[in-house]
């Protein structure tokens, strides 16, 4: 890794009463990285997620990004730090077509205040026109174009995941975090999300933390890979890497 770490985590820890969810977990990630975060299920990797976007309070630790502090920040002002994330289960309004969905991403661009927007002033229709554009090169993107007018309680499952993904790249973040974006997805499914994530790492220049269980997925994508267990950090290294400790073998199918 080079360069100075552009998103941080140091000695964060959760517990939920005398469980400890989370243990003293400290890491770094550069800029542009993809970083992966894999262990057995119980790890702790989805709560360490929720701590960094504050749907959790964390019991000790810090989190900053490009050195700033957002461990107490408001949870809606998470996403105004330039942080978007998808969930292990999709979260999306259902009854919506994929456009709205899409819009619905865009809530932290600014458009106006109330009066610009009752009275419908160029400024207003100046930000209303990027947005369209902004959405319509993520649609273009993830190949969405089929589908932009149609509810997402239709679609097919693979589909709906890719929404998701569409969703939080309307917020235009700096820091991506995808929770297990491949769980579900077939084999072509999981390959061609490969190819998205390096589009989005390399041609939008965002970095991506992932939390993922294919391997398959995380060797072909993933520049470093760190292994929880039991809520602590196992090891930190390339996905060859990690592959071949047998901590980590250890940890997935027992010593």
């Amino acid at each position: 890794m080079s360069g100075p770490p552009f998103f941080e985590v140091e000695r964060l820890s959760l517990a939920f009463g005398g469980v400890k969810a989370v243990r003293d977990v400290s890491f770094e990630v550069t800029r542009g990285e993809v970083f992966a975060i894999i262990g057995p299920n119980g790890a702790g990797k989805t709560s360490l997620f929720n701590l960094v976007t504050r749907v959790f309070d964390a019991s000790a630790g810090d989190v900053r990004i490009e050195g700033r502090s957002i461990a107490r920040v408001a949870r809606h002002d998470v996403v105004r730090h330039g942080i978007a994330r998808t969930f292990q289960n999709i979260e999306l309004f259902e009854g919506a077509t994929v456009l709205d969905n899409l819009l619905l991403g865009r809530h932290r661009a600014p458009h106006g205040g109330f009066f610009a927007q009752l009275f419908n002033m160029p400024s207003v229709r100046r930000a209303e026109t990027l947005t369209r554009e902004r959405i319509e090169d993520v649609i273009e993107l993830l190949e969405l174009a089929p589908y932009r007018d149609q509810r997402v309680a239709g679609l097919p499952y693979g589909v709906r995941k890719v929404v998701e993904l569409a969703r939080a790249l309307a917020a235009e973040p700096r820091l991506l975090l995808l929770d297990e974006p491949a769980s579900g997805l077939n084999p072509e499914e999981t390959h061609e999300l490969g190819y998205w994530i390096e589009d989005i790492q390399r041609e939008l220049g965002i970095t991506v933390v992932m939390v993922e269980h294919d391997m398959s997925l995380v060797s072909a994508v993933a520049d470093r890979v760190l292994v929880m267990e039991q809520g602590q950090v196992l090891t930190i290294g390339t996905p060859a890497e990690v592959q071949s400790d047998p901590r980590v073998i250890a940890a997935y199918l027992g010593a």
